[in-house]
């Protein structure tokens, strides 16, 4: 098992990064030329149009020992509780919806099998709108490996550390940072001896991107050189293996005579990619009142409505408060943007109770929300000192358009058939007088 010390990274979000695993293996000064080095074919990814504009251009060439057409006839497989948008005929209730943990079966499960689609928006086919899944996995994938053509990958890890084993090279992540493979990739997500859970945010749409600083300035939020690339590292089997790729919302599988990470040379910007929370500069009032949560959005997939995301991948970490004459929890609102909320670990400021690690919220498009009860009652009449929100970190992921449940989600026994008693003893408060 490779140890996580031994994985070797390079930084800087959307850099055009370069890694060979041999020396010599990667071409200069030329992409394709006649015979590569070693031996090897040039393949070029591309995770946007050729055309794309030049700051949007994601593409990768690869310099491998056998190239991607190097396999069997895809046939189609069972794909179990997995789902893609738009989930036809599927009712969307505007309810606020909450969910308890989804438990970790004993049963040998490897990452592929172990995929729940818990809701999703917008159609993969067009590419709009994301999947949310939850995934967990108590066993190596082997001689499987992962393809998804549908749409980028966003890991959000919440039990267990994991090895992601991809054409690009070797990730560990660990809950308290995110993992991103794009749309197209090859890989394995293997769990490094603990089983692993955690939620996947599938986008169908444009890849993530930095969100703009506005008048925040050249730093702050997430810094380019805290996002860690891997580095060349090739497996050279010629053992049988097998490759699910997750192609228009079906499962299909191809069976190849080797392994399909046989990338021994790379140079480009799409690439997988990893980032630890923890680096997340947080900006927050000094003064009074509460700032719009996207203050707090780590990557953006804009849409075609400048400011309005497809999806926004949102946290709510270690930070201090020290707002004068504030309510210093979320307000209570109603939204355009759609959220769906998870927890990593710790407690979330606007919710004390029924809110667990691995579990999940669901506050659609204009379904008011807000703290719960004693939250308000709390925050109202404590006294404003500065306070340090510590051993937490919450995330979203937000989006334009409404996100619908599964069905394995609505009539999930671990739906809470309570979460409105949260609200239930919001008093009034109002005497009529000035």
């Amino acid at each position: 098992m490779t140890k996580p010390s031994d994985i070797c990274y390079s930084h800087g979000f959307n850099n055009e990064h370069e890694s060979e695993a041999l020396k010599g293996a990667l071409p200069i000064g030329q992409f394709n030329p006649q015979k590569c080095p070693y031996g090897l074919y040039a393949e070029q990814f591309s995770s946007t149009a050729f055309t794309a504009p030049k700051h949007e251009n994601r593409r990768t060439w690869m310099y491998r020992i056998r190239p991607s057409i190097s396999m069997g006839d895809y046939s189609p497989i069972d794909k179990g509780l997995l789902r893609t948008a738009p989930l036809n005929g599927q009712p969307c209730p505007p309810n606020v919806m909450r969910w308890d943990a989804q438990p970790i079966t004993e049963t040998p499960t490897d990452f592929i099998d172990g995929l729940t689609t818990v809701a999703a928006n917008g159609d993969a086919n067009t590419q709009i709108g994301i999947g949310i899944h939850l995934y967990s996995a108590n066993k190596d994938m082997e001689n499987r490996y992962f393809c998804n053509a549908d749409g980028e990958l966003l890991f959000v890890p919440e039990k267990g550390e994991l090895t992601a084993r991809t054409e690009l090279g070797l990730l560990h992540v660990k809950p308290g940072e995110i993992l991103v493979i794009p749309r197209g990739i090859k890989f394995q997500i293997n769990p490094m001896g603990e089983p692993i859970r955690g939620y996947l945010c599938e986008n169908y749409g444009s890849p993530f991107t930095l969100p703009e600083r506005g008048p925040v300035g050249a730093n702050g939020f997430a810094n380019q050189r805290d996002f860690c690339y891997p580095t060349a590292c090739f497996e050279d089997s010629e053992q049988s293996s097998c490759l699910v790729t997750k192609f228009c919302g079906e499962l299909y599988q191809a069976e190849l005579d080797h392994s399909p990470l046989d990338v021994v040379a790379w140079v480009g910007n799409s690439a997988p990619y990893k980032y630890d929370l923890s680096r997340f500069n947080v900006i927050n009032s000094v003064s009074f009142d509460h700032p719009d949560p996207s203050i707090f959005t780590v990557l953006t997939s804009p849409s075609d409505t400048p400011g309005t995301a497809n999806m926004d991948f949102v946290i709510f970490p270690p930070r201090w408060m020290v707002a004068e004459n504030t309510f210093r929890p979320p307000w209570y609102h109603r939204n355009v943007m759609s959220e769906f909320m998870g927890l990593v670990h710790g407690v979330y400021d606007a919710k004390e109770k029924g809110f667990e690690p691995g579990g999940m919220s669901l506050h659609n498009c204009m379904t008011p929300h807000g703290p719960e009860a004693e939250v308000f009652e709390k925050a109202s009449n404590t006294p404003l000192s500065p306070q340090k929100y510590d051993n937490t970190l919450a995330f979203m992921f937000e989006s334009r358009y409404v996100i619908a449940p599964t069905e394995f989600s609505l009539h999930s026994t671990t739906k809470q058939k309570d979460y409105l008693d949260c609200w239930a003893n919001l008093n009034k408060h109002f005497d009529g007088k000035a």
